[in-house]
């Protein structure tokens, strides 16, 4: 008869070594209960953003999250200029976009690089961090940075994204989509890969609305929702681009939409380089309003959500974010019933937690 005892687990070696503690209870190799202790990493970002005027918060949101950074100074701009008014110029519409989309590639395949980090599959671990590192590469070349790309500010963006570059982005793209395809194969049949994520950390529909999960989390459940096409924003509604889903509901379901959401991506910078109309690339400040607005946005791991109050200076009486790791984490309660100890760690990557956000 086996016995019943609580398994502490973490703060520091969970999946991507961030600080979060899970408290489990564990029969024999089996967990039967989980409870989640975070906090340890509260920095108070929300309160310090009152303190900043409106121009210096861009760069204090872009430092959130680093994979997610360029969604989180976006989705702030826009807040901003719902608040206040302003309509940004059309190429910086399709700029944003180019830079988001950017991001979610490299953001992904660190999310799936991991995945094999922890299975014990170093070789495809390393061959998937290699070709993300050519996603690094676009960003330092085309923005000068290989995590906060500095793109966004209100009103638009900072630089512009001149002819040669976008045509050097169009010819990385072409190198790195069927090293992509390459790598969306080996985790589709890879017996390794599919014995450690098939059927494993389940989260069925009916708990993924009930629980508000966002992003890869709920369309690798079967739950149709993208910001991107349920409230399209900047360009998104003149492109062209599918929204991934699957009802597989295991770890392996919710890598192969991050996977195929890729190809996606790659559909929409394709567009952003050939669509890109001529023009300015910010519009003019507009006075400071005592009023109150949001915004919303999909970023790679699920919808952001920004309020902003004004009170007629430069300084915002409040700022508020919602990310979409803060809605994912309740699902491993889900996830890990009945799962080995040996897979919690697996689990809670497929969810591509990030603790920077989630606590702020």
């Amino acid at each position: 008869m086996s016995s019943t005892f609580t398994m502490p687990l973490g703060p520091v070696h969970v999946a991507l070594e961030e600080p979060v503690y899970f408290r489990l209870t564990v029969e024999g190799e089996t967990v039967r209960n989980v409870e989640l202790t975070s906090g340890h990493v509260h920095r108070g970002m929300e309160a310090m953003a009152t303190q900043r005027n409106l121009i210096k918060n861009t760069t204090l949101t872009e430092r959130v999250c680093s994979l997610c950074s360029n969604s989180h100074s976006f989705t702030y701009c826009m807040s901003v200029e719902n608040v206040l008014g302003i309509t940004i110029p059309e190429r910086a519409r399709y700029l944003r976009v180019l830079a988001e989309e950017i991001k979610r590639v490299a953001s992904h395949l660190f999310n799936t690089a991991i995945q094999a980090h922890i299975i014990g599959f170093k070789s495809l671990f390393m061959h998937v961090m290699e070709v993300r590192e050519m996603m690094q590469d676009v960003k330092e070349t085309v923005y000068g940075n290989r995590m906060n790309l500095a793109s966004n500010c209100i009103g638009g963006v900072k630089c512009d994204v001149e002819r040669d570059m976008l045509d050097y982005i169009l010819g990385m793209i072409a190198k790195v989509e069927p090293a992509v395809d390459e790598i969306r194969e080996i985790y589709d049949t890879n017996s390794l890969v599919l014995a450690r994520t098939k059927g494993l950390g389940l989260l069925p529909k009916e708990d993924a609305v009930r629980l508000g999960v966002v992003g890869p989390v709920a369309r690798g459940s079967g739950v149709v929702i993208d910001v991107r096409k349920d409230s399209p924003y900047a360009a998104y509604p003149e492109l062209n681009f599918d929204m991934i889903t699957s009802e597989g509901c295991c770890i392996h379901s919710r890598t192969m939409v991050r996977l195929n959401e890729i190809f996606e991506s790659f559909k929409l910078i394709r567009q952003c380089c050939e669509r890109v109309p001529d023009g300015p690339v910010t519009a003019p400040m507009r006075q400071i309003r005592t009023a109150e607005a949001c915004a919303r946005s999909e970023a790679p791991r699920g919808e952001v959500f920004y309020y902003i109050r004004t009170n007629g200076t430069d300084m915002p009486a409040r700022l508020k974010w919602r990310v979409p790791s803060y809605m994912n984490w309740e699902a491993l309660g889900v996830m890990m019933r009945d799962c080995k100890v040996a897979d919690v760690a697996l689990i809670t990557n497929s969810i591509d937690p990030c603790v920077s956000c989630t606590e702020r």
